[in-house]
């Protein structure tokens, strides 16, 4: 550091004489360019003596993989509930990993987030989530860590490690970005407290359209809490029976995820997204038993063509999905005499909600779920019928906060009515990934 800032006073001095030689009314040129090589070749001599990098090995550096763009980025974002609601089992009533879960005080959700490029070739990107539950325990986990490309041809993209499966539009999305404080009960019944996401890879491709059109598919592990609908340890609470135990031996072993999604304008001011997917692989409820989920979705948003900071606008979201669940050859959990007879459990439900944005940095909302199983011989405690309306208001101090208050109506047929009030504030640090459209 001192080498190099004794050579750029030195660079300045040397420079001194041009400027004393170039008269006001601009004397010879032939002059000045002599005075300036003569600065140039003292640079030079005073680069070797005090050992700064010649032109050749400044040029390869400069071509370093690094050198090209390496940076990154880090994220700080938080969440904190508040509520109160008429139900003592908040647990069932509040399945989500990351929904308000107790009367008072919880932090469902506060994560760090890292992202930036690797070289010309890759950016990288991992978030560390840190919670507190409704009993003051702590909880640490690493969501995401990826790899994804960036140059490859053909319009094709991979992407590697573990992240949250793209199916539908919300599975993908982190909890600071819900519209709503807790996850749709369609979510939860097919992916589980957490969502879908595991350890795997993703190759995408952008389709040479007019219009965007995006497949893609994922091949990851189907092992794991997040694996909820394939072999989950949790999975005895959907077959009701004791969980067998399966091993990775081929490709069918592994989950298949793919998904189409296209856009377009409607109109100048209105914009239309449409997707389907897909999640297939193995459940443990006996040796050979599969699960098989399908999804619909669709996105809606009109904003007004000379709107003031995306204000005001209307959107609709809407997701259905349905579950197919093999569970034959079932053996009864430890304390069971009966083997509960092989049978394929369904699966259903949908949500949708609506935003309003009503002026710059205030949002009114109204989401509806429904769930359901079909009639089945046996069934676990997460197969129950139910229905939610929720309204909420979200206003947004800035782009870096916002303030939530939001009601539930619950209807559990078998349980009855539950009322819940819940209320959210969220703050972010430093830089964060933009959220999806």
């Amino acid at each position: 550091m001192i080498k190099r800032g004794l050579l750029c006073l030195c660079a300045f001095v040397a420079t001194i004489p041009v400027a004393a030689q170039t008269p006001q009314k601009k004397d010879s040129t032939a002059k000045a360019d002599s005075a300036a090589a003569d600065s140039i070749a003292l640079i030079k001599q005073l680069e070797k003596e005090l050992g700064a990098p010649n032109a050749d090995t400044t040029s390869t550096t400069s071509q370093s993989p690094r050198a090209t763009g390496g940076y990154m980025n880090i994220g700080f974002v938080s969440l904190v509930d508040a509520g109160w609601t008429s139900a003592d089992d908040i647990d069932a009533l509040q399945p989500g990993d990351h929904d308000p879960k107790a009367r008072g005080f919880t932090l469902p959700n506060t994560e760090i987030t890292f992202d930036g490029n690797v070289d010309p070739y890759f950016k990288g990107f991992a978030n560390i989530v840190y919670k507190i539950d409704k009993d003051g325990e702590s909880a640490v986990e690493l969501e995401e860590a990826y790899l994804q490309t960036t140059s490859l041809p053909y319009n094709l993209q991979l992407k590697a490690g573990q992240f949250v499966t793209e199916f539908g539009r919300q599975n993908p999305q982190h909890p600071h970005s819900w519209a709503f404080v807790d996850q749709p009960l369609v979510l939860n019944r097919m992916f589980g407290p957490d969502g879908l996401r595991s350890q795997g890879l993703r190759v995408s491709w952008l389709a040479p359209t007019p219009f965007y059109t995006e497949a893609m598919v994922t091949i990851a592990n189907s092992t794991g809490e997040t694996a909820w609908s394939f072999l989950s340890p949790e999975s005895e609470s959907i077959h009701g029976a004791s969980v067998a135990e399966r091993k990775v031996k081929a490709v069918g072993d592994l989950l298949i995820a793919p998904r189409l999604a296209t856009s377009f304008d409607l109109t100048e001011t209105q914009t239309l997204v449409l997707g389907a997917s897909g999640a297939f692989g193995p459940n443990n409820s006996g040796p050979s038993n599969r699960t098989r989920v399908f999804g619909i979705d669709g996105y809606w948003k009109w904003k007004r063509a000379a709107a003031q900071a995306g204000f005001p606008f209307l959107s609709l979201q809407a997701e259905a999905l349905s579950r197919s669940y093999e569970a034959d050859d079932r053996t009864p959990l430890p304390g069971d005499d009966v083997v509960p007879p092989g049978e394929v459990l369904k699966d259903r439900g949908a949500y949708g909600q609506l935003l309003w944005g009503i002026k710059p940095r205030i949002v009114a909302g109204l989401r509806a779920d429904w769930v359901k199983a079909d009639a089945a011989l046996s069934s676990g405690e997460n197969r129950t019928t139910r229905s939610r309306i929720s309204p909420n208001f979200t206003w947004y101090p800035t782009e870096f906060s916002k303030f939530r208050v939001q009601y539930n109506y619950d209807d559990r047929k078998e349980l009855g009515v539950d009322h819940s009030l819940w209320f959210q504030f969220e703050f972010l640090l430093g830089a964060h990934a933009a959220h999806r459209f």
